[in-house]
């Protein structure tokens, strides 16, 4: 089943705070990459391995297509386990920003949790687009696990000559 998904339309280039929580993560990133230093003991040689690993904790990247059509673009992008209500799409004229975030939890009443491989995950993608679009009329929706967003092109603005 088909859900809609809320699409903020945005015509500057810094969409609803987007450097502040680009900022936000590029901390978090940064501290655990400190951490993961400080429990090998200050040894250096890692460094790029810790920012690395840090990175791919933080911030998750799915899988992603863009198809340019005559008229519009076409973007998918794999979502699996995330609700509509967990993403947000973010239009801006050259460009369409995905953030989606969720937790995992576990309930006392579950009982012992031996091990668990699931975890929180935080995406913010950005995807350039060739060309302008229509904010105005870019629509997204996720189903079964894909969030398909319609991007059509900009009018392209006709040049009319004046005769004297």
């Amino acid at each position: 089943m088909s859900q809609n998904v809320l699409v903020e339309k945005c015509k500057t280039e810094d969409p609803n705070g987007l450097w502040e929580r680009l900022n936000a993560i590029a901390n978090e990133i940064r501290q655990r990459a400190f951490s993961r230093f400080e429990q090998r003991g200050h040894a250096n040689g890692r460094d790029l391995d810790d920012w690395l690993e840090a990175e791919s904790e933080v911030v998750w990247s799915p899988f992603a297509e863009l198809i340019e059509g005559e008229k519009d673009f076409q973007t998918r992008v794999a979502l699996a386990g995330f609700d509509s209500k967990d993403i947000e799409v973010t239009a801006a004229p050259q460009a369409l920003i995905i953030e989606a975030a969720k937790t995992h939890t576990h309930d006392a009443k579950e009982g012992n949790v031996h091990f668990c491989e699931f975890s929180g995950q935080k995406l913010l993608r950005r995807i350039n687009l060739p060309t302008a679009i229509d904010i105005d009329k870019v629509t997204a929706s996720l189903d079964n696990g894909m969030l398909q967003v319609n991007a059509p092109k900009a009018a392209q603005s006709k040049q009319v000559s004046a005769t004297a």
